[in-house]
């Protein structure tokens, strides 16, 4: 096993569980920059255990997707677009009553449990 892989597994684990616990304080769009971390770290250490080589700085999810050469699930594919989409305004909000509104509990709680589905299927593509 690759232990620089397993690192950002480790990482992606705790930052999902950080995403979790700014939920039930809901801090809602926190727990949305969280979960897009979370699956973000998840991928540079898929890229660390297939290239065998240290992942580049991005925050772009399909890029680190396309340059691994794995082929997403179409639910994966999917929810990885719109995590994708949602990485910006949830790092740097221009509004900050506006992006509060755009996250709702639930709407957070469903990302929550569509990237641990993510999470899982990224691990088993080592």
């Amino acid at each position: 096993m690759d232990k620089l892989a397993d690192q950002w597994f480790a990482q992606a684990d705790y930052d999902l569980e950080t995403a979790e616990y700014m939920l039930k304080g809901e801090r809602y769009f926190y727990a949305v920059f969280m979960t897009h971390l979370a699956v973000e770290k998840a991928l540079k250490g898929l890229w660390q255990a297939k290239l065998q080589a240290a992942p580049p700085k991005t925050h772009n999810l399909l890029y680190l997707m396309e340059k691994i050469g794995v082929q997403a699930p179409a639910g994966v594919d999917q929810f990885l677009t719109t995590l994708n989409d949602v990485s910006v305004p949830t790092r740097y909000p221009d509004d900050l009553q506006k992006i509060l509104a755009d996250y709702s509990g639930a709407a957070v709680r469903d990302m929550l449990a569509k990237s641990r589905e993510v999470l899982s299927w990224i691990k088993t593509q080592r």
